[in-house]
């Protein structure tokens, strides 16, 4: 019997860095507790979150901090996809908010990294909602930048 440690999936990794990082984030654990992974492959990273009351803001529709909570959040998971399990620090965090999304409806978040280097990670972030029928249209677009040395 081999006591040598076997080498985990892509979607363990992930999953695994999910859990230690919920584990001490009160922030994600408020916006994020819902969230659930659905795709997972090397350099990219599917996951759906349903738009509850906590995620809005004072127009009813999903709050910009939250938004980019999201992204920041995936360019971590993104990160974890390499088989990374420190997925570093932020150094930049961008969002353009092209539509809105309101209570109850769904979001499919959809991150893939750009380039993993050494010291560096750059990850871009799709978030669209999800009309009736399945049709999707564009909620916000974003990139993150992280110091992953």
């Amino acid at each position: 019997m081999s006591t040598e440690e076997q080498p985990i999936s892509i979607q363990e990794n992930v999953e695994q860095v999910w859990a230690r990082i919920s584990e001490n984030s009160p922030i994600y654990n408020f916006a994020l507790s819902s969230v659930k992974i659905t795709s997972v492959s090397r350099g990219r990273v599917t996951a759906s979150l349903r738009v509850e009351s906590n995620h809005l803001n004072s127009k009813n529709t999903l709050h910009g901090t939250v938004t980019t909570c999201i992204i920041d959040w995936m360019g971590s998971m993104v990160i974890a996809s390499h088989g990374l399990q420190k997925t570093g620090v932020s150094t930049d965090i961008h969002a353009s908010f092209v539509g809105f999304a309101a209570e109850g409806e769904e979001l499919i978040i959809e991150g893939r990294s750009e380039k993993i280097g050494r010291s560096l990670a750059f990850v871009s972030v799709l978030i669209e909602k999800v009309k009736e029928g399945g049709e999707r249209q564009v909620v916000s677009k974003g990139s993150h930048t992280k110091y992953i040395n």
